[in-house]
């Protein structure tokens, strides 16, 4: 048994009994170093159970570096930290993705996290007790591996037929860019999620030509804010009521703040907001301006898209619409069918079964972690799901 050092002033114990592989890590490897893989790692540092992170990457945040310049969290700055560190005085309610960035770094400098950068993980495997990791820089072998490679690591487009003919631009809302570039241009944004709703938040606020909202389902729908008050300081609450409990309260609150929107074509959700957030991990969506486009006519709520032609879009009605762009806000996909799809721990759309504490008996020491979304919001699920995890390893390893 040999040590090495995975944090100042912290000795891991590696056995080195297995030939011709790596030492094992008698501790954690946590793939992923964004707001959930960060705030496990610190739990289970602070539990005591020796700790590496693995990033793709080679600096944190990237995937917010490359978010559109409009992006800010639909979450409160007070309910969107991580454990001992907080936005600076001055940040606004919902912080733009530059404050983000800098949460993260001060994040990992002031708690001095152990991340090794530019390591790509390719698979896993279980070798009975433990987990062999196959990298790019070689293998790695670990008691316990916590994937948090996040839920939306790949935007998703779907293979619409004539797509490729089309003479528009269509683009993933992950690429919105700025809105000052739809400017006078007419737009069709697709998917009436939270990602939709956001791109709509931004553009009501351009002079665009006309735009239209593509929605198969209708949001669970809640206002940023009422008034002056963030409606998101309320999440600790909802989060604490049963599902069907806290249905009814956003569709109370939906229907009173922006009152029948089925008479602007949107059609009702086929689920309340909490029990959506569990059954088909659909976030609630936020406004902030979209509303009062609908409303006046700026958006109109247009049908499912059956195809595209060269100069056009043709929808399910049979209707066709000629928008200059297209925002496809169809979601994303976790990209985890070569790390894990063989452990047959994925469903149909590769999301892992099991999240958060909770693990496959088959295959001890196998973590998910930032998979479902949250009344909370992610940096508060984050921080307890990490803790839960470091919990359940602590307490196994006792």
């Amino acid at each position: 048994m040999t040590t090495t050092k995975t944090r100042m002033g912290m000795e891991a114990e590696i056995s080195s009994d297995w030939t011709g592989e790596p030492a094992i890590l008698e501790g954690a490897i946590v793939i992923g170093a964004g707001a959930a893989g960060l705030a496990a790692a610190y739990a289970l540092i602070e539990a005591g159970v020796a700790t590496e992170i693995l990033e793709r990457e080679g600096r944190l945040a990237e995937p917010w570096h490359h978010r559109h310049e409009n992006l800010h969290l639909n979450t409160h700055r007070d309910l969107s930290t991580l454990p001992g560190v907080s936005f600076p005085k001055g940040t606004p309610a919902f912080p733009h993705r530059s404050a983000v960035i800098r949460l993260f770094n001060d994040f990992a400098q002031t708690h001095r996290l152990p991340i090794a950068f530019g390591v790509v993980v390719d698979e896993i495997e279980f070798r009975g007790d433990h987990w062999l990791l196959k990298t790019s820089t070689g293998p790695r072998a670990a008691r316990h591996v916590v994937i948090a490679t996040g839920r939306d690591r790949q935007p998703f487009i779907p293979a619409w037929k004539g797509m490729k003919d089309f003479s528009g631009k269509i683009v993933h809302s992950a690429h919105f860019g700025r809105a000052s570039d739809y400017a006078g241009k007419k737009v069709l944004v697709v998917g009436a999620g939270n990602s939709g709703f956001d791109a709509l938040n931004h553009l009501s606020g351009v002079e665009t030509g006309q735009m239209w909202l593509s929605a198969r389902n209708g949001p669970s729908l809640l206002p940023k804010r009422i008034g002056k008050i963030a409606v998101h300081r309320f999440s600790p609450v909802m989060a604490s009521l049963p599902a069907r409990l806290a249905d009814a309260v956003m569709a109370a609150t939906q229907r009173l703040v922006f009152g029948d929107l089925g008479k602007y074509g949107l059609p009702p959700a086929p689920s309340g907001g909490a029990s959506r957030l569990g059954s088909d991990y659909t976030a609630i969506a936020a406004d902030d301006g979209a509303v009062d486009a609908i409303k006046a006519g700026r958006i109109i709520v247009v049908p499912q898209v059956k195809e595209f032609r060269h100069d056009g879009v043709v929808l399910e009605s049979g209707q066709s619409i000629a928008p200059d762009t297209v925002i496809a806000a169809t979601g994303y996909r976790t990209g985890l069918e070569t790390m894990v799809g063989r452990l047959g721990v994925l469903d149909a759309k590769g999301v892992p079964l099991f999240n958060g504490p909770a693990n496959d008996p088959k295959l001890p020491g196998l973590w998910f972690t930032g998979m479902r979304p949250s009344i909370r919001g992610c940096f508060a699920n984050a921080r307890i799901q990490g803790a839960a995890i470091a919990g359940r390893i602590a307490k196994q390893r006792r």
